[in-house]
């Protein structure tokens, strides 16, 4: 048996940020298919714990190179976690105060991650949904004088993904076929950025658009109005609440329009919240890759999509994020804190310590 043993990146990093992007194409061996090949793309292995790093910090330095941000601005921005956390990180290495707005019905150990940062966290109220929070750090922005960073609007957000992402998954499939890439959408960057380069380098490669079932916003076809800077001035009418935190604001983002206006993606399967959180679970407990609720719906429309794929298939699924940031959410439910019954039955089996749960 090989003992396996580790010799270093071979560099050292000037600082945190230069540790975003590369993340791992990891082969699931245990629950997938036997007809086809499944691997999945771990954005849990950025520094900050998700896919959003890569937009967060490409948001701040090209902002940075054009002039957009001045020494010491204030940063604000609305999110349901993710970007906020990846802004709280960049800020904080960099210096930039940062003023997160997020509606009260995302996972509070979210608004923790943030703080723990240096940020602050303006919490909206949970009817006014993703447009509420959006609303208020514009409105901040206008008051204030700070920094908007525009993540549903602004080209610096599809752009890294076109840069890095898709660099990284043509890299990781040199030499053979991608037939799949399985996504979902916050803002829509990354399906924008990676379909960009995959339509001219992979054009065989089928793009497979997902959302959620009971918030089908993009499937119903319908647009929601925005204004000249591209902001949306409307919730969406076929927005309902639903588990998949970090999918599908209740507006249709800019960024994501471009993938729909030049088609983008070759399907687009709705996907229900059980359905993701069951197969989050799947994977933490057979595989030992922890993820959360969206990463687990894209998954889980991966294998929808492997029931009809032909033989061989090479499926390769987005995941966005880590399980840590969903311990207050459904992810958790029914997972126990004391001993169940079981681990009782466990340490009652030797004499020492023994403890009745």
């Amino acid at each position: 048996m090989t003992i396996r043993t580790t010799t270093g990146r071979g560099k050292r990093y000037d600082s945190i940020l230069d540790t975003v992007g590369d993340t791992p194409t990891i082969r699931i061996n245990r629950i997938a298919p036997d007809n086809v090949n499944v691997f999945v793309k771990s954005e849990a292995f950025n520094p900050g714990g998700s896919v959003k790093d890569r937009l967060a910090l490409n948001i701040i330095e090209a902002a940075e190179r054009d002039g957009r941000l001045k020494p010491g601005q204030t940063v604000v921005e609305a999110t349901s976690g993710n970007t906020g956390i990846g802004l709280a990180m960049v800020c904080a290495a960099k210096g930039y105060p940062l003023v997160v707005t997020m509606a009260e019905s995302f996972s509070v150990e979210r608004r923790r991650l943030m703080r723990i940062f240096g940020a602050k966290v303006v919490l909206t109220p949970k009817e006014l949904k993703g447009f509420g929070m959006y609303s208020k750090a514009k409105e901040l922005a206008e008051q204030n004088g700070w920094f908007l960073a525009s993540q549903f609007e602004t080209a610096d957000n599809a752009d890294i993904h076109e840069t890095t992402t898709a660099r990284e998954i043509l890299s990781d499939f040199d030499g053979e076929k991608l037939d799949y890439f399985v996504t979902g959408y916050g803002t829509g960057g990354t399906v924008t950025g990676v379909a960009r380069v995959l339509r001219r380098e992979s054009p065989d490669t089928k793009i497979i658009l997902t959302e959620p079932a009971n918030a089908a916003i993009v499937g119903s076809g319908y647009v929601n109005t925005r204004n000249d800077q591209n902001q949306p001035t409307e919730g969406h009418p076929n927005f309902n609440p639903h588990p998949i935190q970090g999918w599908t604001p209740d507006f249709i983002p800019h960024v994501l329009q471009e993938s729909i206006d030049n088609g983008y993606y070759d399907d687009l399967i709705p996907i229900a919240g059980p359905d993701g959180i069951a197969w989050s679970r799947r994977l933490a407990a057979e595989e030992g890759i922890f993820i959360g609720i969206s990463a687990g719906a894209t998954f889980a429309t991966a294998m929808k999509v492997a029931e009809t794929a032909p033989a061989g298939s090479n499926i390769l699924v987005m995941l966005p994020d880590t399980g840590e940031r969903y311990l207050s959410t459904p992810l958790f439910e029914g997972i126990a804190e004391g001993m169940t019954d079981e681990e009782v039955e466990i340490s009652l089996s030797t004499p020492y310590g023994q403890m009745k749960g």
